[in-house]
């Protein structure tokens, strides 16, 4: 066997926004948000479910769902391989969106449910250690959480270094599998017992894949790839042409400073033949040397 690389757009979204698998999506916002009891996501319902003739001009992963629960929260679930210098503004936009959309004019804003923002991101956005974070909104003076409505996790794929051999929970197992499923060639036996993961594999499985959806994939791939390239050229480019710029910029700082000093010692040794004949300030003027300057020369 051979698997697809989960952090890859369409795969993330053939995986987890499987309509006749939601268990696997199930399992995986149970152990993200450490859902418990009462709390325990039994039903999902996916705005946008994976359907390749649907998403030909993908350009990011977002999984819109409506989850039931006792509080029949919402949640988003977003893949982003790329670093976007204003992703935390991306992530406010799409969760205050979803919040908003909700009801429509009229309806009673008690109506709104709270929205969950889970974002998968394969770079580092913070600088805790933990490869998983949760942000709130917390009351500064008595730390409380007064306003629920909004809540985010941000989980750093990079940051997880934990090995198979010690995989202890779910939400691990879970993070593992999206960075490491495209190196195995069989399932390992730390996901034999479990039928979600089971099954993720069985998705991820290149062979289970028809051509057309290959050829996205390797398409997918190679547009990533290519982008990082870009940028990475880009990046390059701007270096080179700072150091130019800079080297430049140093020369002619260099021969500005240069010639500064060239006429202030001119003007020294003109000082120096006028100290007999002339007083301070009257050397002063027809150098411009300062009066201290001129005071200096005749102690020497």
């Amino acid at each position: 066997m051979k698997f697809v690389d989960p952090k890859n757009d369409l795969a993330f979204k053939k995986i987890f926004g499987n309509e006749n698998k939601k268990e696997i999506l199930i399992s995986f916002l149970n152990s993200v948000l450490d859902f418990k009891d009462e709390k325990t996501i039994v039903e999902v319902t996916l705005d946008n479910p994976y359907q390749l003739p649907d998403i030909k001009e993908l350009k990011e992963t977002i999984l819109d769902i409506k989850a039931r629960n006792k509080n029949g929260d919402k949640f988003i679930v977003e893949m982003q391989k790329k670093d976007l210098s204003d992703f935390d503004k991306r992530s406010l936009y799409y969760t205050s969106k979803a919040y908003v959309s909700q009801i429509q004019k009229g309806e009673e804003l008690k109506n709104l449910k709270k929205v969950y923002y889970i974002a998968i991101l394969n770079f580092n956005m913070f600088d805790n250690k933990n490869y998983i974070s949760r942000h709130l909104i917390i009351n500064q003076e008595t730390t409380t959480q007064d306003l629920k409505d909004f809540e985010f996790t941000f989980i750093e794929l990079k940051k997880f270094n934990t090995k198979l051999e010690d995989l202890n929970s779910t939400i691990d197992k879970w993070i593992y599998f999206i960075n490491n499923a495209s190196k195995f060639d069989l399932i390992p036996k730390e996901y034999e017992d479990i039928k979600e993961f089971q099954e993720a594999f069985e998705i991820a499985n290149k062979f289970s894949w028809n051509q057309k959806e290959l050829d996205y994939y390797d398409s997918m791939d190679l547009r990533q790839a290519d982008d990082k390239n870009a940028l990475d050229t880009a990046e390059q480019k701007g270096v080179k042409k700072g150091i130019k710029k800079g080297i430049k910029k140093g020369i002619e700082q260099g021969i500005e400073q240069g010639i500064e000093q060239g006429i202030e010692q001119r003007n020294l040794e003109i000082a120096k033949n006028l100290l007999d004949i002339l007083d301070n300030e009257t050397i002063a003027i027809k150098t411009g040397l300062l009066i201290q300057q001129i005071k200096d020369l005749r102690k020497c």
